[in-house]
């Protein structure tokens, strides 16, 4: 089974956008179709943007983040990484390497231009979905 970091990003347009690919993806984890790796910075950044952006109340991020640490393998990253300038970027970095995950799917450009991170594949949303 294929192990994946989702980005932010991934998680935002899932729980904001019902219906849509960030959703379809966030699903094929929770049905076990790939094995989803996420971690504390990862779960926290997700927290923040719902809360700051789209104006979530705690108990409804709360939720989200239990449901996500539910479908997800929440693993503790021991290495910093700092090769991007968005340190958040870092931080999906380091869960990936540190899940030994195969891929990393995200909208961020930055991570996009990486292609390969450590033997990790780095792939847009629409790429993860149509198995590219």
């Amino acid at each position: 089974m294929r192990r994946v970091v989702f980005d932010t990003n991934v998680y935002v347009s899932a729980f904001i956008t019902p219906g849509g690919r960030g959703e379809v993806a966030y699903f094929r984890a929770v049905r076990g179709e790939v094995a989803l790796v996420t971690s504390i910075p990862i779960l926290t950044e997700l927290a923040r943007k719902l809360r700051d952006k789209f104006k979530w109340d705690d108990e409804h991020i709360k939720n989200t983040c239990h449901h996500i640490a539910s479908a997800a393998e929440v693993v503790k990253p021991k290495t910093t990484i700092s090769l991007l300038s968005d340190d958040p970027d870092n931080r999906i970095l380091e869960c990936a390497v540190e899940g030994k995950t195969e891929l990393i799917v995200t909208g961020d450009k930055q991570l996009l231009k990486l292609e390969t991170y450590k033997g990790i594949t780095v792939v847009t949303l629409a790429k993860f979905l149509t198995g590219e």
